[in-house]
């Protein structure tokens, strides 16, 4: 990858989106020795302009940067980096540097706090409790849920037809989170048959 670095400084503009549902996390500078440690690490590092030093995203936080893929854009003068976050992006506490992330963003973020929950095998949460149940469980559960959001749509009850859509939505992302698979995998199938 041939990059064309600023003159003045010697620096590029970086992009980083979340690799896993394409909400912008950030804007930040490299140098060429960022660069190279970037790919080197598979961590994203920048060259922090108020520092004045080579910073490691996450190198204080912990929320890390896994690089996923690095591309250039067509003049060779800007970079997009799609990553993985360890964490919240910005120094707020945010997710993103721009804001909250819309309602897609929101999907993939139950998705990682239903992994947390499991993963930390958190003894006081139901998504813990239900998974520890087993496959079968789980998706007995999905069916229920799958039922009762039939039920209601064939009433004129609003209220209770999203509630029980955003159920079985829950439920489905742990049925997932059972087979391993990632909401991103479904998506890529939809996207496949567009």
């Amino acid at each position: 990858m041939n990059l064309i670095y600023n003159q003045t400084d010697g620096l590029i503009p970086v992009i980083i989106q979340n690799a896993t549902n394409n909400n912008v996390l950030m804007l930040g500078y490299m140098n060429e020795e960022a660069f190279d440690k970037t790919k080197r690490e598979n961590k994203v590092t920048f060259f922090s302009r108020s520092k004045q030093r080579l910073w490691t995203k996450g190198e204080t936080s912990g929320n890390f940067l896994q690089v996923v893929s690095i591309e250039s854009d067509c003049d060779s003068d800007a970079l997009l980096i799609k990553v993985n976050p360890a964490g919240p992006t910005c120094h707020t506490g945010t997710t993103t540097c721009f804001g909250e992330p819309d309602s897609k963003g929101f999907l993939y973020e139950l998705e990682r706090t239903i992994d947390e929950r499991i993963s930390s095998d958190d003894q006081n949460s139901y998504t813990n409790q239900l998974f520890k149940r087993g496959i079968n469980k789980v998706a007995q559960k999905v069916g229920e849920e799958a039922i009762e959001v039939v039920i209601e749509a064939k009433d004129d009850n609003r209220d209770l037809f999203l509630n029980e859509s955003a159920d079985l939505l829950y439920h489905f992302l742990i049925l997932l989170k059972a087979k391993n698979v990632l909401l991103s995998d479904v998506e890529e199938v939809l996207l496949g048959r567009k």
